[in-house]
């Protein structure tokens, strides 16, 4: 969708994950390929993701400039006496010298775009964080975030899936040149049991998980699925490169059934 996005295509979602076997997800999934990884302060474990690439590094599996790093500042955190502070403990918990994209969780709580957002300048211009990213937000929130942040939105994160479509937003990515990421990719596991999903997952012998993953590849968006055994890390590093063709996407775009997992 960018012409120039610093954002990988697939990452590795990293909600729930948490102690040693979160932990030994983040190096294995490095391991197979991932060079994406997704997180946020209300996760909690920004410090799990964080030593799983810290023994990536110390293993040899990846450099640390191939990785790009991802966490999310929650709303409690942009009251302007918090923020920068929590961007700090975000980064050492991560253990990283700078987050390479720091999104805006939620437009909602202490958020005001004329205050709000220059404090991610801030942190850019000091370089704490290399780009910028936002988080749920409508394309009218887009519009005025543009006006009072002067950084480029390299990203902007929302749900996305065969049950949960958002056009307008695809096409606001299109016009200003920037990645949209897919999260819930599966609709909480639902694209199980859609039929279109299901039928098409069938004709190319794969699964329903791939064909969901597929089908937003092919709208050009970034997907961080949730996985955390070895089989189903891989399985959706491969779906990433699979091709549906243009009947197979219209199927799923033709799904009447309209639901968001995570609404306001």
């Amino acid at each position: 969708m960018s012409r120039s996005s610093p954002v990988p295509p697939l990452g590795l979602g990293t909600m729930g994950l948490s102690g040693d076997p979160g932990r030994e997800t983040v190096t294995t999934a490095l391991e197979l390929g991932y060079r994406h990884l997704d997180t946020a302060q209300i996760y909690e474990n920004e410090a799990v993701v964080g030593d799983g690439l810290r023994a990536a590094l110390d293993r040899g599996i990846v450099e640390r400039d191939e990785v790009l790093v991802a966490t999310k500042v929650w709303v409690d955190d942009l009251h302007p006496d918090r923020f920068r502070d929590s961007v700090e403990t975000s980064r050492e918990k991560l253990g990283v010298d700078t987050i390479d994209l720091l999104y805006l969780h939620r437009p909602r709580g202490p958020y005001r775009p004329e205050t709000t957002l220059p404090l991610f300048d801030a942190v850019r211009d000091d370089g704490l964080v290399d780009h910028v990213g936002v988080s749920n937000f409508t394309t009218d929130q887009l519009v005025v975030a543009r006006r009072h942040l002067d950084a480029p939105i390299v990203a902007h994160q929302t749900e996305y899936h065969p049950l949960f479509r958002r056009p307008a937003l695809l096409a606001d990515a299109r016009e200003h040149d920037y990645t949209v990421v897919a999260y819930s990719p599966l609709a909480g596991g639902r694209v199980f049991d859609l039929d279109p999903v299901v039928a098409v997952a069938d004709e190319r012998g794969v699964s329903p998980a791939a064909v969901s993953i597929a089908w937003l590849r092919a709208k050009g968006l970034a997907v961080v699925p949730k996985a955390s055994s070895r089989d189903h890390l891989r399985a959706n590093l491969a779906a990433a490169d699979l091709t549906l063709d243009e009947e197979a996407v219209a199927r799923l775009d033709a799904i009447e059934t309209e639901e968001e997992l995570f609404p306001e």
